[in-house]
Parts: C-alpha cells; sequence; structure tokens
C-alpha cells in the first residue's frame, strides 16, 4: 500500500523545484533574445560534465557530480541568482545555506539528509568530484559568453582580467587541459576585441 503523506512529501518537492524555472540568469542562450533560468543552466552543466568527464584531473564519480549539479542552485528560488563577478554572489551563502535547508525539508529523511550533503559537498569544493562539478559550473557560463560576443560580460562591464581571476581558477582546479583551453579562448577573443566597448 503506497503511503500517499510521503509521497506527498516528495510531490511538494518537486513542484517547489518548478520555481527554478523564474530565476533568471546573466547569459541569454545562443541565438535566444532572452535570458536563461537556473533551471536551464542546471540541465545544461550536467550534460557538459558528462560528455567532458574525461578531462578532469583526477577521477570523479561523474553520477556524484551530476546529482550536485542537480542540486548546486537550488537555493536561488529563495535568494535568486547573482553574477560571479558581484560582491552578492560572495556574500549570500549563508541565506543560499538557509533556502535549501527549507526546500530539502520538504523531503522525507534521508532524502533531505542525502541532498543537503550533495549542496554542501559542492560548496566546500574539496573532493575531486566537487572540483569538476566546480569547474563545469564556471565553464558552462564563460562558453556562452565567448560564442555569444561577451554578451553578459559586456552588458555588465565585466573586464577580462576579472574574468581570469574569477573564471580560470575554478575550472583549472577541476580540469587543467579545460583551464588551459579557457584562457587560450579568452585570449583569443580579448585579441578579436570581445571586450572593446565599441563593438
Amino acid at each position: 500500500m503506497t503511503d500517499t503523506a510521503h509521497l506527498a512529501r516528495h510531490i511538494a518537492f518537486i513542484l517547489e523545484l518548478d520555481k527554478l524555472k523564474a530565476v533568471l540568469r546573466r547569459t541569454k542562450p545562443l541565438g535566444l533574445d532572452r535570458h536563461e533560468n537556473s533551471a536551464e543552466h542546471s540541465w545544461q552543466v550536467c550534460l557538459l560534465a558528462l560528455s567532458l568527464r574525461d578531462y578532469a584531473d583526477e577521477p570523479v564519480d561523474i553520477d556524484r557530480v551530476i546529482r550536485m549539479l542537480l542540486v548546486h542552485d537550488i537555493g536561488e528560488i529563495d535568494v535568486g541568482d547573482h553574477i560571479v563577478f558581484s560582491d552578492a554572489a560572495q556574500g549570500n551563502k549563508g541565506e543560499e545555506l538557509i533556502a535549501v535547508k527549507r526546500i530539502f525539508s520538504l523531503l522525507p529523511e534521508p532524502r533531505a539528509a542525502e541532498l543537503l550533503a550533495l549542496w554542501r559537498e559542492f560548496e566546500d569544493n574539496a573532493t575531486p568530484s566537487a572540483r569538476f562539478a566546480n569547474a563545469m559550473d564556471r565553464l558552462m557560463p564563460a562558453l556562452q559568453n565567448l560564442h555569444n560576443n561577451g554578451q553578459s560580460w559586456r552588458e555588465n562591464g565585466i573586464r577580462p582580467e576579472q574574468v581570469r581571476a574569477k573564471v580560470y581558477p575554478k575550472i583549472a582546479a577541476g580540469s587543467r587541459a579545460l583551464g588551459d583551453y579557457f584562457l587560450e579562448s579568452l585570449a583569443e577573443a580579448e585579441t578579436a576585441g570581445l571586450f572593446d566597448a565599441t563593438r
């Protein structure tokens, strides 16, 4: 017999996650004149990790990487998305923790604790799988900018030295090869005038 109260908590959690589709990010999908939402980002960065897993510097549990990436932005339901270069992005981790605890508490145990542990692992960035997940999270918007005329960088007045300082270290910590690729791509884009104010 189905435990309807138990099932109802799972359904309530899934319906709460629908709100992530309303959280707009600063990047626009390639070829579209609208901003992507955090749910789209989570889906795409999971596929990025799945496709690039052979570039991880250390052996990673790709299933765990994907689980971390699926939950890493859930707190944005309550606190919104902040561009990585902003002070707000650095200062809202406590608020995000409160948010994910609220959202995960919709689930029964032990599922709630399992998802919170994944979120914390991603934030702590201390395991090989977490470092690779964080690398993917930084790489995806960088790839979008590099192939979309620097859209969110240009709209937010971000300079190449800021990109190198904020984006490269997280990518390189999970994959030196992808970090090198990113730096080469950024240098080519800078030479081509990506950051020129007149473009």
